[in-house]
């Protein structure tokens, strides 16, 4: 049911082959056979940043919206939440190393100066869940007598200009520059 080209247009861009491979590699295969099975979690988790607003039922939606007519069975937030963490962030990781980088090529309009690519370093914060398994990592924010909102993650990436494309990223702690 999920062969390569049923996923939508992700398949087009990210090939299933390359997942297949990136998943192995990272030994985040499925131990028996599901009905999630590991190449389709890695393609929800695609979807899931393509689509920030929708919900994970709205975005399993989206994904699966070129497979109606077939018995497809809907999973439970739930089930789609395990998933995820069952293949961990390994898989993602690795095909952004794979992936990540420059694209444009030499004239192509805002992507180049005087022969040298021109990029741009973008900066955020993000709030991360107040838990402890993350706060020794992450630490809240502290005033005079005490500790205060979400303990933040900083995001630092480098993207080339023209295309948009992200050359690189690195995460950390706030208080990493």
């Amino acid at each position: 049911m999920y062969a390569p080209g049923h996923l939508g247009e992700l398949t087009q861009i990210v090939d299933v082959v390359l997942v297949d491979a990136v998943i192995e590699e990272t030994w985040s295969r499925e131990k028996r056979l599901r009905l999630l099975p590991s190449r389709v979690v890695v393609y929800f988790v695609l979807a899931l940043a393509l689509f920030e607003d929708c919900s994970y039922q709205g975005v399993w939606g989206k994904l699966t919206a070129g497979l109606e007519g077939l018995p497809l069975v809907r999973p439970a937030v739930s089930s789609l939440s395990r998933a995820r963490r069952c293949i961990g962030a390994a898989p993602l990781r690795r095909l952004f190393e794979i992936l990540a980088g420059p694209v444009a090529h030499l004239g192509q309009a805002g992507s180049f100066y005087r022969g040298l690519r021109t990029v741009a370093v973008a900066g955020t914060l993000l709030d991360l869940p107040d838990e402890e398994v993350l706060t020794w990592r992450y630490p809240k924010r502290v005033g005079e007598s005490m500790e205060f909102g979400y303990p933040l993650l900083r995001l630092v990436v480098l993207v080339e200009c023209g295309t948009r494309a992200v050359i690189a990223a690195a995460f950390g702690p706030e208080r990493d520059g």
